[in-house]
């Protein structure tokens, strides 16, 4: 039994998938760590990260089975499920002997595991775009904090570089020490560890305080409902919406 373990990137994976048809060997598991649990029975083999050879995948996934594959491998990838590597592989493998109608065939289980993960990963991004809340620092600087359970941020930072495209904006996951950043030209991905809270200006402060007057005065009490509220904005993500605070 072989266990493939790489560092845990995009480029990272797809390098397995390369070294796996190139050495003909079939990994039970592809891994971003090392399983914890030694077994005598596993070999473990550790893939180096090689940009050339997950470019070729990149592109051989593209052409030999279709461009929603990538962007279903790629989603898949950003949930971090620890077994996330390993449902990659199969798809894709079934996908090189099938071709783009990998995804009508939900009933086979290497297709439908890819096709939930996705729904989640998907589910979220598009509740997270409603629920960003920006910030005033300072003159023309927005920040936003974000707690999401996937790594989403590279699927949000497109959407307010066309939304918000005219200020300096941060979205930080804090989760993952992460932070998309746009200096109203370009955004990139960067890592952002920050030691003490976000102070905000006084301004930003008043502007608060009449938003949330405002979200109290338009309940009407006898039609609140918790539990439906709690159902298309979850609590895990209220910590961070001005509304709440």
């Amino acid at each position: 039994m072989i266990h493939y373990i790489y560092d845990g990137s995009f480029d990272g994976l797809l390098t397995c998938i390369y070294e796996a048809y190139y050495r003909k060997e079939a990994p039970e598991k592809i891994l971003f760590q090392e399983d914890d649990q030694e077994n005598l029975l596993v070999r473990k083999v550790y893939i180096e990260q090689d940009k050339v050879k997950a470019e070729k995948v990149y592109a051989a996934i593209g052409a030999k089975i279709s461009r929603n594959a990538l962007k279903n491998v790629f989603y898949a990838f950003l949930s971090e499920q620890e077994d996330a590597g390993s449902l990659i592989y199969r798809y894709i493998h079934l996908g090189f002997k099938i071709g783009k109608a990998i995804d009508e065939h939900l009933s086979d289980d290497r297709v439908l595991d890819i096709y939930k993960t996705v729904q989640r990963v998907t589910k979220e991004k598009h509740l997270m775009l409603g629920l960003v809340r920006f910030r005033k620092l300072g003159e023309n600087l927005y920040y936003a904090p974000i707690t999401p359970d996937y790594q989403i941020l590279g699927l949000l930072a497109p959407h307010f570089a066309k939304r918000i495209a005219d200020q300096n904006w941060i979205i930080h996951d804090m989760g993952r020490n992460m932070a998309a950043v746009y200096n109203q030209k370009e955004w990139m991905i960067t890592e952002m560890m920050l030691e003490k809270s976000v102070d905000i200006i006084e301004e930003e402060r008043f502007y608060q305080q009449l938003w949330q007057q405002y979200f109290k005065s338009i309940a009407i009490k006898n039609r609140i409902n918790p539990k439906l509220q709690k159902r298309y904005m979850p609590k895990r993500y209220w910590s961070n919406l001005v509304e709440e605070i």
